[in-house]
C-alpha cells in the first residue's frame, strides 16, 4: 500500500502516514514495516529476516554446545581426579 500510495504522494513519509491513518497503527510501526519489506525484497542493505532467524538458530546451537562442552570438561577432570587418586 505504502509503494502504491507514494506515487500519489509527495515523499515515502507522506505515503507511510496515510496508510498508518488509514490501517490504524503508527506511522513509525508502518516505517519499519517497509523498511523490513525493501530488505527481505533486496531493495535496502540489511540482515534478511530469514538471514535474522537462521543466525538466532545458530548462536542458540553454539550456546548449547558451548554448555555441553564445559559440562563434558568438568566430568573428565572429576573421573581423571578419580583414576589419579592417592594409591596406598
Amino acid at each position: 500500500m505504502v509503494f502504491e500510495a507514494e506515487r500519489h504522494c509527495g515523499s515515502q513519509w507522506e505515503a507511510i502516514t496515510s496508510v498508518a491513518d488509514t490501517l490504524g497503527p503508527t506511522a513509525e510501526t508502518v516505517r519499519k514495516w517497509v523498511r523490513r519489506f525493501e530488505i527481505d525484497h533486496g531493495r535496502r542493505a540489511g540482515v534478511t529476516t530469514d538471514e535474522r532467524q537462521r543466525l538466532r538458530v545458530l548462536e542458540l546451537e553454539n550456546r548449547e554446545l558451548h554448555r555441553a562442552n564445559e559440562i563434558l570438561k568438568a566430568a573428565s577432570a572429576f573421573f581423571a581426579a578419580e583414576l589419579d587418586g592417592p594409591r596406598t
